[in-house]
């Protein structure tokens, strides 16, 4: 595995719901809140990671939406318990941007990154070569890499995706365990560069 940067509180993270914070839903869609399973050691992870972020902002494709199968209102919901959850927990989530769009060329709906420019829009401090994106797709990998940002895969879902690959930088078991990393292993050597997005 390649050496984590040296990060600090200038940088921000960018991050995946469905199979990195809650548990996916098997061929469907997480509609309402008594669907919605943290994954163990989330709120933890999320509370070690804001102490180290600046800004940590959640990007998810909802796709449900724009097919008709649940209202932005049954988002709001989740999103607001969720929130809520992960405060208890001493952690934090700055924004959520959601696509809901159904076409995959849609500007905001990941790979794209126009859910990364949005954030950058609202959070002007923002900095891509100074960010990290956490997801357990190829999609999210993408989407770091069209908005040139660190890209850090996670095998809840899709732990036989091949490794090495070329859209990822860094790879965890799980959110806790990159947590723990960022928490635990700072390396004190300068950051690496960049692949060319």
């Amino acid at each position: 595995m390649k050496k984590l940067p040296t990060i600090d509180k200038s940088w921000t993270l960018f991050i995946d719901r469905d199979g990195v914070i809650n548990h996916e839903k098997e061929d469907g869609y997480i509609l309402d809140w008594n669907e919605f399973r943290f994954y163990e050691g989330v709120k933890e992870a999320l509370k070690m990671l804001c102490a180290h972020f600046s800004t940590i902002v959640m990007v998810t494709n909802q796709r449900g939406i724009g097919r008709g199968l649940m209202t932005e209102k049954d988002l709001a919901e989740i999103h607001s318990n969720m929130l809520s959850a992960i405060e208890n927990g001493g952690g934090r989530i700055d924004k959520i941007y959601y696509c809901t769009a159904v076409d995959s060329n849609d500007y905001n709906r990941k790979p794209n990154p126009g859910m990364a420019h949005q954030a950058k829009k609202d959070f002007e401090h923002i900095d891509f070569a100074k960010s990290m994106m956490v997801g357990n797709k190829p999609s999210d990998m993408q989407f770091g890499r069209n908005a040139g940002i660190y890209t850090v895969y996670v095998d809840t879902t899709h732990p036989h995706t091949p490794n090495p690959n070329p859209l990822i930088d860094f790879r965890y078991p799980n959110l806790l365990h990159f947590a723990r990393h960022i928490q635990n292993d700072q390396p004190t050597t300068t950051a690496i560069n960049l692949p060319n997005t």
